[in-house]
């Protein structure tokens, strides 16, 4: 029987890369936020569970990176027990939305139609969830979608909400037309 001798240089390369890999993996690091993180509103148990987490409702607020004056909510489930509570757990695609404009509202830059304005990774490795904007010109109208995808075979639950340009307020007299600002 013969022993290789492990070079130190070696093991810490591959602690290094494995610390990398678990950490880009975790579900505590979201999928590549195109907004800012979003607010926890609320969160309500649906299913109780005695000795471990329970099942709740989370209502979380997100402002639109690239248009001020315009806020979305929206409610996920999250899943209890131990495997929720470890982050393992898949997450199921049932997300409501409702954007309202807050205020004047101000293109920050371009933007293409179906733009992500927000996502979040929904299980460990598979899931994420997004909400997209775009620009219906015709009613100078904001459309906000979120949904949920799946690597292997995707979800169909989804759910839409509209924020109509306005003025806002007396002072505001100049209404952006949204047309103007998709590439």
């Amino acid at each position: 029987m013969t022993f290789q001798a492990v070079r130190p240089c070696d093991t810490r390369l591959k602690c290094l890369s494995l610390l990398t890999l678990l950490w880009l993996l975790s579900p505590s690091v979201p999928a590549a936020f195109a907004g800012d993180e979003p607010d926890l509103i609320f969160r309500r148990s649906t299913v109780f569970k005695l000795l471990s987490p329970n099942d709740k409702l989370a209502t979380y607020g997100v402002d639109d990176p690239d248009v001020e004056g315009v806020a979305c909510h929206f409610t996920v489930p999250e899943k209890g027990g131990y495997t929720g509570w470890l982050g393992l757990a898949e997450q199921v695609s049932d997300i409501s939305l409702a954007c309202r404009q807050i205020g004047p509202i101000r293109f920050k830059s371009k933007f293409a139609q179906g733009d992500d304005m927000f996502r979040q990774r929904r299980s460990l490795f598979f899931k994420k969830m997004q909400i997209v904007r775009g620009c219906d010109a015709k009613r100078n109208t904001l459309v906000y979608m979120v949904y949920s995808d799946k690597l292997i075979d995707g979800s169909p639950k989804n759910s839409t909400s509209t924020v109509p340009i306005m003025p806002w307020g007396a002072a505001d007299t100049t209404v952006q037309k949204c047309g103007d600002f998709v590439q």
